[in-house]
């Protein structure tokens, strides 16, 4: 199952006591499948993957994917600065039943390009028969991977894809020309969703999606419809959300969004805070503005 489209970055809810609300979790799934997301991903950035124990992470994945029930590909975040630790997770999100796994470039120890080749290679050739995507956000990890090393990853039978967090729209028309039409790219910016498909892309994983699944959606698919102008209005009505959900780290402004929705508690751990008072006025305008709160 090649993913493409609207991929919700799932979040994790919390109960007051920190520990993970799987209620909640199933609840959301739902709503977002139902709302016509395209895909899932457990365990990312938004999934708060830093703060869960090793045991919790392998619980959310085996617990999306079931909730999920097949309507729609998982795609489990597995990625790590251990390449020991990526390989144990792959193995787990493969036997879980994932469509794909996410690894993103190791942060903190900053290894060379050498360095890097090989942690992706391991991984990927220690579950063969999983997709793996790579995950280059050189915001939260320092490094950024060169299209260069795109390409020769793109070698690797089962590395197919890459999830880019750059937000530089030069580099899908880049790997593109390099990787061929056939690696698919994905966006990691949601406010370059549609820019992003218009340079090659086929897709987006995606904050917002949490809040405005059907929006995200129904943007894609008039894409493939090439409906450009309700593109264009979509893009446009997502705009201001995009960038309330962006005015201090993520995933603490979708957590307050998706408490104001009563889709999960304001409930984050540490070192993550919630939102500034100033953040919550604008998001709650923001929702208020696109009627997903009275």
């Amino acid at each position: 199952m090649t993913f493409k489209g609207s991929i919700p970055a799932v979040i994790t809810p919390f109960y007051k006591n920190l520990d993970v609300d799987f209620d909640s979790l199933g609840n959301h799934i739902d709503f977002l499948i139902e709302n016509g997301s395209h895909g899932l991903v457990s365990c990312g950035t938004t999934g708060e993957s830093p703060t869960l124990t090793h045991d919790e992470h392998m619980l959310v994945t085996e617990f999306i994917i079931k909730r999920a029930k097949s309507r729609v590909p998982v795609m489990a975040g597995c990625g790590s600065n251990s390449t020991k630790e990526s390989v144990e997770l792959s193995k787990h999100a493969y036997s879980s039943g994932a469509k794909g796994n996410l690894l993103v470039t190791p942060y903190y120890n900053k290894p060379t390009e050498i360095g890097l080749y090989k942690h992706f290679k391991t991984i990927a050739e220690s579950s063969p028969s999983l997709p793996v995507y790579l995950y280059n956000i050189p915001g939260r990890s320092i490094l950024k991977l060169s299209t260069n090393l795109i390409k020769k990853l793109s070698n690797i039978k089962n590395i197919v894809g890459v999830k880019d967090a750059t937000a530089d729209l030069a580099t899908p028309l880049e790997v593109s020309y390099l990787c061929g039409d056939k690696f698919i790219q994905l966006s990691g910016e949601d406010a370059t969703f549609l820019a992003f498909l218009v340079s090659g892309g086929s897709g987006c994983i995606s904050v917002t999606a949490n809040v405005a699944p059907k929006l995200c959606s129904e943007l894609y698919n008039s894409w493939v419809k090439q409906d450009l102008k309700r593109c264009m209005e979509i893009n446009s009505i997502l705009y201001p959300l995009n960038k309330a959900l962006f005015i201090e780290t993520s995933p603490c402004p979708v957590k307050y969004a998706l408490s104001k929705m009563n889709r999960c508690t304001n409930k984050l751990r540490l070192p993550l805070v919630s939102v500034k008072n100033e953040t919550k006025k604008e998001i709650d305008i923001t929702l208020k503005n696109m009627k997903l709160i009275s």
